[in-house]
């Protein structure tokens, strides 16, 4: 393993929301395309392959499928299962990869027709299991449910009330609205949100991201190609527990471990950060990760809202695209929607949102399961001496 700068060099996307007659494969090579003709590159010129999976598509070599469908010989493909942290893990991989001088492209690739492609009562069978088979499974608990339970505790440790959560919805849909391809755009309030239908208390339906279909992927490359260019200056991981059952402590998920070993990785501090693209599932995800992480402090998201810290033209822009929560959320892709976004702003391709400081050090955080997994990423416009 080598300390040589491993790149994002492309990115593509679909739109999110209901593709009907589009199968998961079809969404990805879409995307993929895109992420090819963003890095100037050739299908020949990717010599590995990684891919996430798709509830779907429950392909056994979903890697190879793709391959084979997109007319890609690799020298190396794999596929990966880690829940909402998939994406940045992949991207994590990818970079070890190129580092390891295994390969020069990797395209990473998920997608996912998780809203038209399957009924409400499959996709709600199909996620729960994310429960514990014995235990929790068996008594009828939903995701929204563990998530409910997970914020219940949360916002008895930390004072956080219900219209606190709002605040991160109502930033997410103003957030949305600017990019073409979300999949909620309606402006809403945060009367709205506390008015909305309860799910899982206390989670409301505007505390939770919508079901959608689309793609996202991402090109990581040994060499840069130009502006369009961002070195990965550091990664972490953290894996504490599965299932909410086994979680030992709300305040200590494994986030905050997974983005020292990021920080300490780039030579970077919190306060050197300043884009943020952090995984939000529900408002509680959001609050729990931001907090957890360093970059508000315990009970404090929600003030750092109202202040504008968060909004794109305040000193730490979060989530530019939307987030899961009106972007949309289709799976293992969703999750990769935030590093796109924060490539897209670092490389001035965001468009009409494009900020209006480009940022120099962006940071990506996900995680699977019910704050299970945590990977972390950092980006960087500057290579780490």
């Amino acid at each position: 393993m080598t300390d040589s700068p491993t790149y994002l060099t492309g990115a593509g996307n679909t739109a999110f929301g209901r593709h009907e007659g589009r199968g998961a494969l079809d969404l990805m090579a879409e995307a993929a395309q895109q992420a090819l003709d963003t890095a100037g590159l050739r299908r020949a010129d990717i010599d590995g392959v990684l891919c996430g999976y798709a509830t779907t598509l429950p392909h056994l070599m979903l890697s190879t499928l793709f391959c084979e469908r997109f007319s890609l010989k690799p020298a190396y493909a794999h596929s990966l299962q880690l829940g909402g942290a998939t994406g940045s893990a992949m991207l994590m991989l990818a970079r070890d990869l190129v580092r390891a001088g295994r390969c020069r492209n990797v395209l990473v690739v998920a997608g996912e027709n998780r809203l038209s492609g399957q009924s409400r009562d499959s996709a709600i069978q199909t996620l729960a299991q994310v429960g514990d088979a014995d235990f929790e499974v068996p008594n009828g608990a939903s995701v929204p449910a563990y998530y409910g339970l997970l914020a219940s505790r949360y916002m008895h440790e930390t004072g956080t009330r219900e219209a606190d959560l709002a605040e991160l919805a109502v930033l997410m849909r103003a957030n949305a609205a600017g990019h073409p391809d979300a999949h909620l755009k309606t402006a809403i309030s945060l009367d709205d949100v506390l008015a909305s239908k309860p799910i899982a208390a206390p989670l409301k339906l505007l505390d939770c991201c919508p079901i959608s279909d689309g793609a996202m992927a991402l090109v990581v490359s040994a060499s840069p190609h130009g502006e369009a260019s961002v070195a990965m200056a550091g990664a972490g991981q953290a894996h504490r527990h599965q299932h909410l059952s086994a979680m030992a402590d709300v305040m200590q998920c494994g986030a905050g471990e997974a983005a020292r070993r990021a920080f300490d990785e780039a030579g970077l501090r919190v306060e050197d950060i300043d884009c943020l693209g952090i995984y939000d599932s529900f408002t509680i995800t959001l609050a729990m990760l931001l907090e957890e992480i360093g970059f508000a402090p315990r009970g404090g998201a929600a003030q750092r809202v109202r202040n504008g810290d968060f909004r794109p033209d305040g000193p730490l822009p979060l989530n530019t695209h939307g987030g899961l929560l009106s972007f949309g959320h289709c799976g293992v892709a969703g999750g990769m929607a935030h590093t796109v976004e924060a490539f897209r702003q670092m490389t001035g391709q965001a468009g009409a949102r494009q900020l209006s400081r480009r940022p120099r050090h962006a940071f990506v955080h996900a995680d699977g399961g019910v704050m299970s997994s945590h990977v972390s990423l950092i980006l960087s416009r500057e290579v780490s001496a």
